[in-house]
């Protein structure tokens, strides 16, 4: 209840922190996803490759994410 509390108070700055870390958790996943994709074991069998560009969703999620965290950091680490 009180964690609850706090995230309903707090500052656009550690809301941007969260923003960030599950953006980094997000490329963590696509970062997996890919790494399943290139270490697959029938390289014949092409109907289960899969659509999505997880390269491209890792780097822009990660660049993202980072920007998010610099940006905030002076405040939340201020915070502490």
């Amino acid at each position: 209840m009180e964690l609850l509390r706090q995230l309903a108070f707090a500052s656009d700055a550690v809301w941007l922190a969260i923003a960030g870390l599950s953006c980094w958790l997000f490329a963590g996943f696509c970062l997996v996803m890919e790494r399943l994709r290139n270490h697959r074991r029938s390289v014949e069998r092409l109907e289960k490759v899969g659509w999505v560009p997880w390269t491209p969703l890792f780097l822009a999620s990660a660049v993202i994410g980072g920007g998010f965290l610099v940006t905030s950091l002076p405040v939340v680490l201020g915070n502490l």
